[in-house]
């Protein structure tokens, strides 16, 4: 099922949290809505199920306009982040309820729900009530519940905002994987930039309402539409810099900025994994501080000289850049990819 969402917005009292908020969703994609907490991304989900309305805008669904209709006469799933599931019931009650509301045979809600164990993986388990589950499994029965009626449409709100990181990082290579057997279109919120990258076809920034920018994973990353998106996405130094002879100059560094008047002010974008940072006793920086992190990686952070600006790299923990690198320690540094940005369009 394919979805059009067209110039939405929505306002609680005077604070608009939507505004004029487009874009569209292909039949079969995994896409996220990214964006910091309270930015609106949760209200743009709920209206396309129906559980608001906008107060004004449209949505299509495989080319109807539904956002007059109620939200169970729309071909939707829905996965809230803390499972809301009955405790009364088992999970195999769980799973059949929507079944059983739309007058399907026992028979059949026996079927599909044996079903659903199995793809869940939770094979055996129906039987149990919710408080016998864990909280990732949890997670599972409201995936599992909200598929039982074969929806075209998929809306996730922070599905796995619940449980603790080592579930979290399970559950969404489990989704992904679902989402790649089952084939439904599927839309979910998050402000966790690692798992909207690691498991989405398309990532759309959501900031204060507004649409930022829709792309691939590695469109957002390589190719920013804002400052606010280089920021808020990865981890990035921003350095205030000047143009001089086409260059961005920070002190000693400098990278291509052609495209910025001659003296103008600019902001230097750097992420942190195009930088490179090696020991060179005449380079253009002190190493101030390492750090391991995860085990895997070292974020070494640097002053540069004059005006003696803070920046950081992240390298492999054994890579033969770190040969010699110390606190103290002079180092070269060389951009290896840079944006650049007007200082007077920063967004904090």
């Amino acid at each position: 099922m394919s979805i059009q969402v067209q110039n939405i917005e929505k306002s609680f009292g005077k604070q608009k949290v939507v505004d004029r908020v487009s874009f569209d969703v292909g039949a079969g994609e995994l896409v996220a809505l990214l964006g910091p907490s309270g930015g609106g991304k949760s209200t743009v989900l709920r209206i396309i199920a129906g559980l608001e309305s906008a107060d004004r805008g449209e949505v299509w669904l495989e080319g109807e306009r539904v956002d007059h209709l109620h939200p169970r006469h729309r071909p939707i799933g829905f996965v809230f982040q803390h499972y809301a599931l009955f405790r009364h019931m088992t999970v195999g009650q769980n799973i059949a309820f929507g079944l059983s509301v739309r007058g399907i045979s026992e028979t059949e809600q026996r079927k599909r729900v044996s079903e659903l164990l199995d793809v869940v993986g939770l094979y055996g388990l129906g039987e149990r009530m919710p408080s016998q589950l864990s909280g990732g499994q949890r997670q599972r029965v409201a995936l599992a519940r909200a598929l039982a009626p074969r929806p075209r449409l998929l809306l996730l709100d922070e599905p796995f905002g619940a449980v603790d990181a080592k579930v979290r990082e399970e559950l969404r290579r489990w989704l992904r994987s679902l989402h790649d057997d089952v084939h439904t279109t599927s839309i979910f919120v998050t402000h966790d930039q690692e798992e909207a990258f690691a498991i989405a076809d398309r990532v759309l920034i959501i900031q204060k309402g507004k649409l930022e920018q829709a792309g691939s994973p590695v469109q957002i990353l390589d190719e920013p539409a804002s400052e606010f998106v280089a920021r808020f996405v990865g981890d990035v130094n921003v350095l205030p810099g000047q143009v001089r002879g086409g260059l961005a100059h920070v002190g000693a560094l400098s990278v291509p900025a052609a495209q910025h008047a001659e003296g103008s002010h600019v902001h230097v974008v750097l992420r942190a994994y195009d930088l490179k940072f090696w020991k060179d006793p005449n380079g253009i920086a002190v190493v101030r501080r390492m750090m391991t992190l995860g085990g895997d990686r070292v974020r070494v952070e640097a002053w540069l000289d004059d005006p003696g600006t803070p920046i950081f790299a992240a390298f492999p923990r054994r890579s033969s850049l770190l040969n010699g690198v110390e606190v103290g320690g002079r180092i070269a540094v060389e951009p290896t990819f840079a944006r650049v940005w007007p200082a007077e369009e920063s967004q904090a």
